[in-house]
Order: structure tokens, then C-alpha cells, then sequence
């Protein structure tokens, strides 16, 4: 099987990850509150945080910004997991105090 532009689709069993860039942060106390509230939310969903941090270093017009990768069992875990009342619970803490990007993804198995 393969997706949409004739790539193999990884197996039924490749790990998702969910992957955020945050290109600014307004309200660190907002983002705080978040924070309080999306990890274990996340983790409650089956998440590991894998990294959380600014970029150590940006090649190829990449940006210096705030990082979070977070490794799941499966692409529908990690959906599940962002869909979930828990983590929109978070998200609302979040509008308006940041800028960012989530992009899950499936991993190669």
C-alpha cells in the first residue's frame, strides 16, 4: 500500500510522533498553565517526551525555536491523544499566548 505520493506506507505497527514547533510565545504563564495540564494529558494517552527544548543548532533555514517531540505506539494513539477532552482542556489554557505548529507523523518501522 502506499500513500497519496506512491511512497510505501510503514507497517501497521510504526510508531507516531507528534512533533511542535512554537515560533513565539506571548503569555509564558499561559504556556505554563498549559503545560500543567497537557503532560500528563499526553501521557495518560500513552506519550514519551522525547525532547523538549530550543534547537541546539538550525541548518537550512530553520529556525531557533522551542521544540517538543513526543513518541506514541501508533499515529492513532497520538491522534486520539490531541482529540481527547484532557488535552483540549490544555489547549484551551494555550489560545492566544503562542504561535505554533503540530504536525503528527508516522514513524518508519
Amino acid at each position: 500500500m502506499t500513500n497519496r505520493r506512491g511512497i510505501p506506507r510503514a507497517s501497521r505497527h510504526a510508531r507516531g510522533y507528534w512533533v511542535t514547533f512554537y515560533r513565539s510565545v506571548s503569555n509564558p504563564t499561559a504556556l505554563a498553565e498549559y503545560a500543567a495540564l497537557a503532560g500528563p494529558a499526553i501521557q495518560a494517552g500513552g506519550g514519551r517526551f522525547l525532547a523538549r527544548d530550543a534547537a541546539a543548532q538550525v541548518f537550512e533555514g530553520g529556525l531557533q525555536q522551542r521544540v517538543v517531540i513526543i513518541e506514541f505506539d501508533s499515529v492513532e494513539s497520538a491522534l486520539r491523544t490531541y482529540q481527547s477532552s484532557a488535552y483540549q482542556t490544555a489547549l484551551d489554557r494555550l489560545k492566544g499566548a503562542a504561535e505554533r505548529a503540530v504536525r503528527i507523523i508516522e514513524g518508519t518501522p
